[in-house]
């Protein structure tokens, strides 16, 4: 809830200043013995800013002031989230707006059947109206009454966004207050001012720029590089270069993609990395050819829906960005991904749509806030790198269907608070690197660990065949009751589930659901 110090050196100094959220509590007069006193808490050390010593004037009382006023809407707003809680994941928000939908849906479909129904011929127009008209307002009522949990939870989420977009406004106004109080001026009045951002010089368009336009809309080109120029503004026109192929802009300083660029019909390759945008248009949705996108290096929040409609893209990298969520169905449309880049962002899950990429052959999602995986994860049976390393406290737990990711080859795990692998990770026969450092491991046991992944795979072999082992003679007694046949068919069945789990020889035959004509046979005999 409150606001990085990396992202808002300022705002979070601010809010520090600011009186506690909650109530504090003053030990009362019978509390206190005086033969046995008890030590008062102390109250936790001020955090230390390395900002006051670049910007000292934030320790003027009056300059603190003013800013504790022009971020009390923040304070208020982050007591309130503090109360309600976490932002929902991006995948519950856009299932309850799914659900809102098919509420709408149903409705309509009820009352359309309401009106289109024909009277009882014995009873009055008049009461057959009034008749319809109670039925239609339970039914709108009943729908209103369902809807009320999936519209709570889309609130919350716009709350959080709005939350998020008051953080950097709220910085902004900081920023002024304190130039002002650094040209002498007066700060109190800027709180009261309108808050008008300050007039901007008319940007010039470079004559780089100008000369590549001119010359690519006379003639055929397919590569434009024009990285590392300064440049702060893309011109529209750049959206009729219909011929372009490879489109570099990279290192620049662009806080904005017009919306032309969709004109860019047979663009295969678009580099926007290290720049400073903060969204990407909707628009490029529309380029179907793009095989390769970079945008990492930006400030990104999220990466638009239309995204999805790049059904060609190959590579995505959207390092080194603020991304909180993926869009919920990235995986059902981009099945021709195979390389796909997500560090240092703020992920705290990935969409179950993920397991549809099956084409993907290296994820790397390391230093985000991952909670876990989905257990879609398995599907992604072509998989060959994995990167999950650094997401600290958050990630605690694989899900046993990474097991079925039989072509992986390096799984970095270190850096986060996983205790035990799931016992599947003896299925992965290809697995060469397996990284687990920083992590409290307590299955496999750490000298199993050191001795590397073959030994670690042999561990976890060893181990479920214990498990197997020493549940059979349980499950046998609870089966006393039942027929020699039948003991001996659930002893067959523990047989080949066991031979399954451990080998993965015949995970095929298991979830097939079905067995052989030899099986059918054999349970006759038996």
């Amino acid at each position: 809830m409150d606001p990085n110090p990396s992202n808002f050196p300022i705002l979070s100094y601010v809010m520090s200043k600011l009186p506690s959220i909650g109530p504090k509590h003053t030990p009362a007069a019978d509390e206190f013995d005086i033969e046995q006193p008890q030590t008062l808490p102390q109250p936790p050390p001020e955090p230390h800013f390395d900002i006051t010593e670049r910007m000292p004037h934030l320790t003027d009382p009056k300059v603190v002031s003013a800013m504790r006023s022009a971020v009390a809407e923040v304070s208020q707003t982050r007591s309130m989230l503090k109360t309600l809680g976490e932002r929902p994941f991006h995948e519950l928000v856009d299932t309850a707006k799914v659900k809102l939908a098919e509420i709408e849906a149903d409705l309509s479909k009820r009352l359309e059947e309401i009106v289109l129904s024909p009277p009882p011929l014995e009873m009055d127009r008049q009461d057959w109206r009034l008749e319809l008209a109670v039925k239609e307002d339970e039914f709108r009522k009943a729908a209103e009454k369902e809807k009320e949990d999936y519209k709570a939870l889309i609130s919350l989420d716009e709350l959080h966004e709005a939350y998020e977009k008051m953080l950097k406004d709220a910085e902004q106004r900081l920023e002024k207050i304190y130039e002002t109080a650094v040209a002498g001026g007066d700060v109190e009045a800027i709180e009261h001012s309108s808050g008008e951002k300050s007039s901007e010089l008319k940007e010039e368009v470079n004559e780089e720029v100008i000369g590549i336009l001119q010359e690519a809309l006379g003639k055929s080109v397919e590569r434009v590089d024009l990285s590392g120029r300064q440049l702060r503004i893309l011109p529209e026109a750049f959206g009729k270069i219909r011929s372009l192929i490879v489109l570099n802009l990279s290192n620049n300083q662009l806080a904005v993609i017009p919306d032309s660029i969709a004109g860019l019909e047979n663009l295969e390759e678009l580099h926007l990395s290290s720049n400073l945008l903060e969204s990407l248009p909707d628009s490029i949705g529309l380029l179907f050819s793009l095989k390769i996108l970079d945008v990492s290096g930006n400030q990104l929040i999220a990466l638009p829906d239309s995204i999805c409609h790049c059904r060609s893209l190959v590579e995505l990298d959207a390092g080194f960005n603020k991304l909180s969520y993926l869009p919920t169905n990235i995986g059902y449309e981009l099945v021709y991904l195979k390389r796909l880049s997500l560090s240092f962002n703020k992920l705290r899950s990935l969409p179950t749509s993920i397991g549809e990429m099956k084409s993907l052959r290296l994820l790397d999602v390391h230093f985000n806030e991952l909670h876990g995986l989905p257990r879609s994860f398995g599907n992604l049976t072509n998989l060959e790198i994995l990167n999950l390393s650094n997401n600290f406290s958050d990630l605690t737990k694989l899900p046993d269907t990474i097991g079925n990711l039989i072509n992986l080859k390096e799984l970095d795990l270190s850096n986060n608070q996983i205790h035990e692998l799931p016992d599947t990770i003896s299925r992965l026969d290809n697995l060469t690197v397996l990284k687990l450092d920083e992590n409290p491991i307590v299955v496999p046991p750490k000298e199993v660990v050191v001795e590397g992944v073959e030994a670690v795979k042999a561990y976890m072999i060893k181990r479920r065949l214990d498990i197997l082992l020493a549940e059979e003679p349980q499950i046998m007694l609870e089966e006393m009751g039942q027929t020699p046949a039948d003991l001996l068919t659930r002893s067959t069945s523990w047989l080949s589930g066991a031979v399954s789990n451990v080998l993965g020889t015949v995970a095929g035959y298991l979830d097939g659901g079905g067995k052989s004509d030899e099986d059918h046979y054999l349970n006759q005999q038996l």
